[in-house]
């Protein structure tokens, strides 16, 4: 596969503006993730709209990399003012803050940019070298498999992911049913259009999308009166990050925690390829491991160097992982993959194995950029970070969210020119802010429903293949396998919810 990656490299680099673009939204990513709730899925659900008037490549390019650039930029308040700028950089903090309290701000923060471009270059070479060879099989799945890997999937980040199983479930469902708006595939017959024209072909996505990750996100703010480290501007908070002389991060420091980085890119990148898992279980479950491994010279609790490696090594590790599963069974892997679909499906691609056949060189020069976003943010990172932790800082938080708010409803308007693409993305600002405060399942809820439409069809197909129905499922080797292991992660979940009481740890 060597050959269509080179094509694609060769078509990136020999494109000016998309060389130019990538260095945009890899600056731009770090700089919107470095913003308490202005995650890189905010940023993507915003540029949706816009990216129907940009040159495919362009826009995913845009896209891709300030995804991938964003996961890094989280952890730079994570470590300079002890609030991670999305849930990913949670664990990064635990360790990086008491660094930069000790005085060594600039190691931990180069410490992190080292680790998250060395997971982030693993991940993006297992789906630039790995990805084709699976789509090959892929290709080769019939309905009723797809039926069961749908089925995996929706119970993977309903049940499987979350605190609570109950309320995971109902999000899927809630976002399944939500699916089947508009036209039955079938039939022809309209379904819950409620006379509403704009209805008849489905949700609305763009503005569905810009409701649910970013209008909700900023009514919970606001509701909550959290604005992260741009609210906290006490004498204490300007203090923290004062250096020492000896603060710094070589490249013996680096071989020191290179065995945690390769442990922990390898967790990330298993991780990632499951659909909804996402980078923060990652982070955490490689921090754990970390920790477990500890020697007795060092300081985990008091900022131990390693515990940021960990954590940030298997989070950008997650990045090109997750789009294993979109690329190969058209499955996203994460909500910042499952907007990338979607900006994929506005210009016509097609989301699954067929995309390496289709638009090869497409898809090779969007990796490409992935490569070269990762350079460009290591550069970055590791010589301004605490600039741009200055830079955060100083900005008034309710004037970046009010600001945010405008842009939403500008973007929901501007596709198609339609006050009732506002009144969706108004509608699922609620739902968004709702599922946030009563601890609902967003990722369940959004990719159930980009996901449902495809799972009715390959349903109705696969009962179309046999007089028996759905029974067909199980007479298929794959398919019966694929359901024996949805079952026994079922009744694992279930057996750890009866049996493991939760634990309230005192650190």
């Amino acid at each position: 596969m060597s050959l269509p990656f080179l094509e694609g490299l060769s078509a990136f680099l020999s494109s000016p503006s998309a060389v130019i673009v990538a260095i945009i939204g890899s600056v731009a990513g770090i700089l919107v993730g470095a913003v308490p709730g202005l995650s890189g899925t905010t940023a993507v659900a915003l540029l949706l709209p816009f990216s129907f008037y940009l040159d495919p490549l362009i826009a995913l390019i845009l896209m891709y990399t300030i995804s991938k650039s964003s996961d890094f930029g989280g952890s730079i308040p994570g470590i300079l003012f002890n609030t991670p700028g999305t849930p990913s950089a949670a664990a990064t903090m635990i360790e990086g803050h008491a660094l930069a309290r000790k005085g060594y701000p600039v190691k931990a923060l180069r410490a992190a940019t080292a680790a998250s471009a060395t997971g982030d270059f693993f991940s993006e070479c297992l789906l630039i070298f790995g990805a084709a060879y699976l789509a090959v099989y892929a290709v080769k799945i019939g309905p009723p498999e797809l039926v069961t890997i749908y089925i995996m999937a929706f119970v993977v980040i309903s049940s499987i992911i979350g605190t609570s199983m109950l309320k995971g479930i109902i999000s899927t469902l809630f976002g399944i049913t939500l699916a089947l708006v508009g036209f039955d595939p079938i039939s022809g017959n309209l379904r819950m259009t409620f006379d509403q024209l704009p209805l008849m072909d489905g949700l609305p996505l763009v503005p569905a999308l810009i409701g649910i990750f970013v209008v909700g996100e900023v009514f919970h703010r606001f509701d909550v009166k959290d604005f992260g480290a741009t609210s906290h501007k006490d004498e204490s908070t300007r203090k923290e990050g004062v250096s020492k002389p000896d603060d710094g991060f070589g490249l013996w420091d680096y071989i020191r925690v290179l065995p945690t980085i390769i442990r922990s890119m390898f967790i990330g990148a298993s991780v990632g390829m499951f659909p909804g898992i996402g980078a923060s279980v990652a982070s955490f479950l490689s921090f754990g491991e970390a920790r477990r491994q500890a020697k007795p010279d060092d300081e985990w609790g008091k900022g131990e160097v390693k515990g940021v490696a960990a954590s940030e090594a298997a989070n950008n590790a997650t990045s090109g992982a997750n789009l294993i599963p979109l690329l190969t069974l058209g499955i996203p892997g994460s909500t910042q993959a499952a907007l990338l679909a979607g900006a994929m499906l506005i210009h016509g691609i097609t989301v699954g194995p067929q995309v390496f056949t289709e638009d090869s060189l497409l898809i090779y020069a969007l990796f490409s950029a992935g490569l070269f976003c990762i350079v460009t943010y290591f550069i970055v990172g590791f010589w301004f970070s605490p600039m741009i932790g200055r830079i955060i800082l100083a900005v008034p938080a309710r004037i970046t969210y009010s600001l945010i708010l405008m842009i939403s409803v500008s973007s929901a308007y501007v596709l198609h020119s339609s006050l009732f693409d506002v009144w969706i993305m108004v509608v699922f600002g609620i739902i968004g802010y709702l599922f946030r405060r009563y601890d609902y399942n967003i990722p369940a809820f959004m990719i159930a429903l980009l996901l449902g439409g495809g799972m009715e069809r390959a349903v109705r197909q696969t009962m179309l293949l046999d007089n028996d129905g759905l029974w067909i499922i199980v007479q298929r080797p794959i398919s019966l396998t694929i359901l024996i292991l949805t079952a026994i992660m079922v009744v694992m979940r279930v057996r750890k919810a009866l049996i493991t009481p939760p634990v309230i740890e005192d650190e």
